[in-house]
């Protein structure tokens, strides 16, 4: 498969503010955003990098994870997360991804992807 716009330095970011939706409250007070939420933003990130550049009828989907989430965003604040493509192997796609809320960095690791068709043809 080669997909020629498909190249390392492709790079989305999604800033949003860490609402209800976005929190765990087991740390007490109005909560602060959980894992799995700022994994799921890197992952929105990711295939907003890529998506424009894919052939019709193709989009991607996630199979690795490998992120560390170091620090707490409560809820309220801005939280920023960036996606950028480090590299293409046929159809898998690795991404370095971070968060950032607006004091400090809060998460950061790598996210792998796969290209996969999903419309009919002919």
């Amino acid at each position: 498969m080669d997909i020629p716009e498909l190249q390392p330095g492709l790079s989305a970011e999604i800033t949003t503010e860490v609402d209800e939706s976005l929190v765990v409250k087991h740390v007490g007070g109005d909560g602060v955003l959980s894992t799995p939420s700022m994994i799921g933003l890197m992952e929105r990130a990711g295939i907003q990098a890529v998506q424009p550049h894919l052939n019709e009828g193709q989009t991607t989907v996630g199979f690795h994870v490998d992120v560390m989430h170091f620090a707490a965003t409560p809820k309220g604040k801005t939280v920023t997360v960036r996606a950028e493509l480090l590299d293409v192997d046929g159809r898998k796609l690795r991404f370095k991804v971070q968060a950032h809320d607006e004091d400090k960095k809060v998460g950061e690791g790598t996210h792998r992807r796969a290209i996969i068709e999903v419309g009919q043809h002919g």
